[in-house]
């Protein structure tokens, strides 16, 4: 798998990305400038968290607008994968490649600490490889992650299977408690009608190493394998 990550101005995530694809799973990876005009051949497009252009006006509004964008939502209309994490999934939001909007957590606080996110849906090339209701622990930094979506588009939503991952506790219940930052429904992750674009406040490159208390964000990448076919082809998981 050859994955590109979009490095704008202020991203702080894309080594994280690159470490855990490179160093972790023995994968191909590339940095790919927000001033480039085309992603190159690539299986994968991630958008790494960070604070793209400062988080002026709003988290993301600015670099919606780069001149990589375009390519990014070409790609993804020609069904390539995209990949949103925390800063990326607002991004990809602003840019109308997913639905909804990521707003100010509930209690106006940046929040940094470990989650449980639940499975809710296995039929999706970011999720193939978890069981239904598979109950992960992964981390969130965010201050801007409280996910949102009209009743009428959320919806819609929740008839096609676009809600991903949910905030619960450890036992995988949806408490009010468990949601850290004030998302509608407890709603962690979502992706588009196709499936092929997906974003997420919590940041899986940062639970695949036993060194960092957690690997569970791993089942998100050898998702991605599996669905393109080469899990276990250089890959250490």
């Amino acid at each position: 798998m050859k994955s590109g990550i979009v490095v704008f101005p202020g991203s702080n995530c894309d080594l994280d990305a690159y470490h855990l694809l490179r160093d972790v799973l023995n994968e191909e990876a590339e940095y790919i400038r927000h001033d480039a005009g085309s992603i190159g051949d690539v299986d994968l497009v991630i958008l790494p968290g960070g604070f793209s252009y400062g988080d002026y006006l709003r988290s993301g509004a600015i670099a919606r607008f780069s001149r990589i964008m375009p390519a990014v939502a070409e790609f993804a209309a020609s069904g390539g994968l995209v990949l949103g994490i925390c800063n990326g999934f607002q991004v990809l939001t602003e840019a109308g490649l997913l639905p909804g909007a990521l707003i100010r957590n509930r209690h106006l606080q940046f929040r940094c600490s470990q989650v449980y996110l639940r499975v809710e849906n296995t039929a999706t090339p970011f999720t193939c490889a978890a069981d239904r209701d598979n109950v992960l622990q992964i981390p969130i930094a965010h201050g801007d992650g409280s996910y949102y979506a009209p009743r009428e588009i959320l919806k819609d939503m929740e008839e096609k299977n676009q809600v991903l991952f949910r905030y619960v506790n450890s036992s995988g219940d949806i408490t009010e408690e468990a949601n850290p930052n004030g998302s509608i429904g407890n709603i962690a992750g979502v992706c588009n009608e196709s499936g092929n674009v997906a974003g997420l406040m919590p940041h899986p490159e940062r639970a695949g190493e036993k060194i960092m208390g957690s690997e569970d964000g791993l089942v998100i990448f050898r998702s991605l394998l599996q669905h393109l076919g080469k899990e276990g082809v250089g890959a250490s998981v």
